[in-house]
């Protein structure tokens, strides 16, 4: 009678928990996924622009951050860390959490200059990064203010052949604007000193007021300058004459055809991003980039941009270090 009594009560026992489990698992499959699908984003995603405001990096991150934030349900702050050929703001961006949170404003300053022309590189650009969006790109202009008496790149290299030579300016040390400035220097053999300013703003304003002849840099911000003739457009690095300033020539057509500079701007991110924030971010990316008002916007400002995949990306960030690596190494420019 106990023993009998005993299995019933603990058949009881055993029904009891088998139910309790099986609620517990359907509990478990219902929240699974919230879990895992609405997580990102919930908070605010900072853009890190390796420039100052005003410059090119700029304009286009905050071209493309308000409407992504829209896409996206949550705001996207533009965050300026200028220095050391975009170094800094790479290094910020290397070293936070691959959640997705913090992202960079790419190009070819911090990925494929910056970290070769340090005295120890402070970081990998393919291995360390996770490219994730490619935005367009855009040519290097090379420009003089009007005070200087430059006229063409023939003027420019013959001051370049003065006793003095010529300083040029750029939007900073190690910057695209920089390395085409030596890239020039070395293909004219002349003598041209770089002046490094914190940004392509800073830069434009002594442009503007005489206090440096020559200017070069990223054509994004200076086409109306260009246009209302408060700057001089010497060429553009480009394959073609860029149609915003078609009387612009290239630096080709100029007698310089080694000279052909193209940045690319690009959304990455640290290295390890989930797939599911990755394919998130390249989903709404790939929206913003379809809206007129965004394609209008990166073309005011000389900027091209045709559909990639990540992939493909990614590809271009490795393949232009490749290429441009041992040209900055053999030129012996240092931060």
């Amino acid at each position: 009678m106990l023993l009998s009594d005993f299995n019933f009560r603990g058949n009881l026992t055993v029904n009891r928990l088998f139910r309790f489990h099986h609620l517990l698992g359907a509990v478990c499959l219902l929240a699974a996924p919230t879990v895992v699908f609405a997580a990102y984003p919930d908070k605010p995603i900072k853009l890190i622009v390796t420039f100052a405001p005003g410059g090119a990096s700029d304009i286009v991150a905050r071209t493309i951050a308000e409407p992504l934030g829209q896409k996206l349900g949550q705001p996207v702050v533009v965050d300026n860390r200028p220095g050391a050929g975009g170094s800094v703001g790479g290094i910020a961006t290397v070293q936070a959490p691959a959640d997705g949170y913090t992202l960079m404003m790419a190009n070819s300053t911090p990925l494929s200059i910056g970290p070769f022309v340090l005295d120890k590189q402070p970081y990998d650009p393919v291995k360390q990064f996770t490219h994730v969006f490619y935005a367009g790109s855009a040519p290097v202009l090379f420009m003089a203010s009007p005070k200087a008496g430059i006229k063409s790149m023939a003027d420019l290299a013959k001051l370049a052949h003065t006793p003095n030579g010529t300083p040029f300016g750029s939007g900073g040390p190690a910057s695209i604007g920089h390395i085409s400035g030596e890239f020039f220097k070395t293909l004219s053999k002349g003598n041209m000193t770089h002046v490094a300013y914190k940004g392509g703003a800073p830069m434009t304003t002594d442009l503007l007021g005489g206090q440096i002849p020559v200017g070069i840099d990223v054509i994004t911000a200076f086409v109306p300058l260009v246009k209302g003739g408060q700057i001089k457009g010497l060429a553009v690095t480009s394959a073609q004459r860029s149609p915003l300033l078609p009387d612009v020539p290239t630096t080709a057509e100029a007698g310089y055809a080694k000279l052909r500079v193209d940045n690319y701007f690009g959304i990455s991110g640290p290295a390890g991003l989930p797939k599911e924030v990755t394919d998130k971010l390249y989903s709404a990316l790939t929206e913003v980039l379809a809206m007129p008002n965004v394609l209008k916007k990166l073309e005011e400002n000389g900027i091209v941009y045709s559909k990639m995949t990540q992939a493909e990306y990614a590809a271009l960030v490795a393949n232009q270090i490749t290429e441009w690596a041992p040209i900055f190494k053999a030129s012996g420019t240092k931060l």
